[in-house]
């Protein structure tokens, strides 16, 4: 199982949402591409990245922020937020991104999904993230009526490779992932599952290691020291 500690930018700064709230933020570094070079340093090869200034506005405000610290660290880099055209995809991925992650628009353009699936394959990742059994959509900010499960399978249909579930209760909030989730992904879908929300002991890395996940996220708990990132990755290999 794969670890990707993550990084979410928000006016080129490393910060940290409590359960997607834009009004609950931690500013953690003004130099995120030094938490990078942390992350490497420690024996991570993959990162998860969130523009979350674009998640609201669908623009890529933190490109440069990307870039500079993809440079700096030399890491397999994935990014979401506000992914909802084709030309911001092209952006991602033609200045060196290694994988873009489509979420509202997965769900409320099914068009661009299969286009950007057949122009990139395993390039494009979709994030899944549940609130009460169902996908939010805008930044977490909006349910849609689609239950979380009846998605997943549509997106396997579609030949999606890559899923980054999250389950928003969980996130930033420290109190355990959602294992009977990423257990029912597992056993019923044949596809790479990456866990995000709520990874904050060593006994979660663990638990989704033996259900053979491809990957998990470490979020705020690599922050609060909560969790070893080398000794995660060191468990994981």
């Amino acid at each position: 199982m794969l670890i990707f500690p993550a990084i979410d930018l928000y006016e080129g700064k490393a910060v940290r949402l409590y359960k997607g709230d834009y009004a609950q933020m931690t500013v953690y570094s003004d130099h995120p591409e030094e938490i990078a070079m942390d992350f490497a340093a420690k024996g991570a090869t993959h990162a998860h990245l969130v523009d979350l200034e674009g998640a609201k506005n669908g623009t890529t405000p933190n490109l440069n922020t990307v870039l500079k610290l993809k440079e700096a660290a030399g890491l397999f880099c994935e990014i979401g937020g506000g992914i909802r055209s084709m030309e911001i995809v092209r952006t991602y991925l033609s200045a060196g991104l290694d994988r873009v992650i489509l979420g509202t628009a997965a769900v409320e353009d099914p068009v661009f999904l299969r286009t950007a699936v057949d122009a990139y394959g395993e390039q494009i990742a979709v994030g899944v993230d549940v609130r009460d059994g169902y996908v939010a959509v805008k930044g977490w900010t909006e349910k849609s009526a689609l239950h979380f499960m009846d998605f997943c399978k549509k997106m396997e249909q579609i030949g999606v490779k890559t899923l980054i579930c999250t389950d928003i209760s969980r996130d930033g909030a420290m109190r355990g992932t959602n294992r009977e989730m990423y257990r029912q992904l597992s056993e019923t879908l044949g596809l790479q599952i990456t866990a995000s929300g709520g990874v904050s002991t060593m006994e979660d890395i663990e638990s989704l290691r033996q259900m053979n996940l491809y990957g998990a996220i470490i979020g705020k708990a690599y922050y609060t020291g909560d969790i070893d990132l080398k000794k995660a990755i060191e468990v994981c290999k």
